[in-house]
């Protein structure tokens, strides 16, 4: 089952230094943790902390890390590392290694097949918040980061989403909880939870059972160099064969990694270009994709990227993908043919337009979510909206060359979805920067 989980996901960009993944039953919440533990598949860590919350024992208000022997699953044993889980119990009061919490939690052992599976040599810590008090989540998070500076390693954060509310209203009560850990901002979480729980909402007794380890993954992350969050899928119990839609439990997959922005030279961003003229010459002539030999560790990475066509000037198509699950290169072949002939503002592009036609290549950093418009800095930042199922896309060259402000900026990507040019105050609203190069200024 696990497995087969796995096999459906493909990875990201990304290393991650922390994870958030639910401990569901696999029938209902497997699939999304696989999201998750994919990103993590050949990864070698030498250090891994598995937080988990306290379902059993209301008495216990501290924490606790087990630091003996390993725990066992059908797969076999996962080994504790003994001088890690030694390290935690000194560095704080608070931690100590207090066994009853242990014996009948299941919000750690449930995460271990998929761990083994993905990374079979890793040694594991793990860690129950007994009470997510302020004092605690602040006293394991320093102390992670304290433990862990200098090593490769991986903070996995244990936790389901809402439980209980119907399954429409799951589904915006977790929106609002994801987009609050993808800010990275413990205040914003604190006060997205708490206005949730304020608002009425049947059944909702939680908007997270994994508070605690969430809190824990963001700052501990955060002081152990992330500086990106990245939502990899949602689902809620109410979307499985067995799950019921009046009373659903969410669950969500979160990565915590840290961006670094290709530093491409000359000769990269010549073969890009390149690649992309030679691509769309086959593609146009036969309908085939040419194949490259590619060896260069920038254009081998997860990054999304769309690729500008100009005719004199002026715009021909564009197309691209936000995120990528293939090399960049790849990503730069996919989009150029897209925009070439799928860009259904114009005709597709012929063989004898090729010559006389520029292409642009921009390489994007991942999405950001703008809390408020004074974040976007026009000629830096592109925008992507979301709303209803509609989206839409605008690069940051395009605000420069039109030369819109903020506002004419927000109006003009709310046209692009389809959407009223005021719609962008109640949408799920993104920025991003790009890495643009082209023939024009090659």
């Amino acid at each position: 089952m696990v497995d087969g989980f796995l096999a459906q996901v493909e990875r990201v960009e990304g290393e991650p230094i922390a994870l958030i993944v639910p401990h569901a039953g696999y029938v209902y919440s497997g699939q999304v943790a696989a999201y998750a533990f994919k990103q993590i598949e050949g990864v070698k860590y030498e250090a891994v902390v598995i937080v988990g919350n306290n379902h059993r024992d209301p008495t216990f208000d501290k924490i606790s890390a087990w630091a003996e022997g390993g725990f066992e699953t059908p797969l076999g044993l996962v080994p504790i590392d003994l001088e890690l889980a030694q390290a935690l119990l000194q560095a704080d009061e608070r931690i100590v290694f207090y066994r009853p919490v242990h014996q009948y939690e299941h919000s750690i052992e449930v995460e271990l097949p998929f761990l083994q599976r993905v990374c079979p040599e890793c040694r594991i810590v793990p860690v129950i918040v007994g009470e997510p008090s302020e004092e605690n989540i602040e006293a394991l998070s320093q102390a992670l980061i304290k433990v862990l500076a200098g090593k490769k390693a991986l903070i996995i954060a244990s936790s389901d989403l809402s439980h209980y509310p119907p399954w429409d209203d799951a589904r915006r009560v977790d929106a609002a909880t994801l987009a609050a850990i993808e800010s990275m901002e413990p205040d914003r979480f604190y006060a997205t939870t708490r206005e949730m729980m304020s608002q009425g909402i049947p059944n909702l007794v939680t908007c997270a059972c994994g508070e605690g380890p969430i809190l824990v993954a963001m700052m501990a992350a955060k002081g152990l160099g992330a500086n990106q969050a990245t939502i990899l899928k949602y689902a809620n119990s109410g979307d499985s064969p067995l799950g019921e839609e009046s009373e659903a439990v969410g669950y969500g997959a979160v990565i915590f990694w840290r961006w670094e922005p290709p530093n491409f030279s000359h000769e990269e961003e010549a073969k890009l270009l390149q690649m992309a003229r030679q691509t769309l010459a086959q593609y146009l002539k036969d309908g085939s994709m040419p194949h490259f030999e590619v060896s260069e560790p920038n254009l081998l990475r997860r990054l999304g990227a769309f690729v500008t066509l100009k005719q004199g000037g002026e715009l021909r198509g564009c197309r691209g993908w936000i995120t990528a699950h293939q090399p960049l290169y790849r990503t730069v072949q996919d989009s150029a043919v897209s925009a070439a002939v799928e860009d259904p503002r114009f005709l597709p592009l012929t063989l004898e337009e090729l010559e006389e036609t520029t292409i642009e290549i921009s390489v994007l950093s991942p999405l950001t979510r703008v809390w408020n418009a004074s974040e976007i800095q026009v000629g830096r930042d592109g925008l992507f909206i979301h709303l209803g199922g509609r989206s839409g896309l605008l690069l940051p060259q395009v605000a420069a060359e039109n030369g819109w402000d903020t506002d004419e900026f927000l109006r003009a990507v709310c046209r692009k979805a389809g959407l009223p040019e005021d719609a962008w105050q109640g949408s799920d609203l993104y920025r991003f920067s790009a890495q643009v190069f082209g023939e024009e200024n090659d």
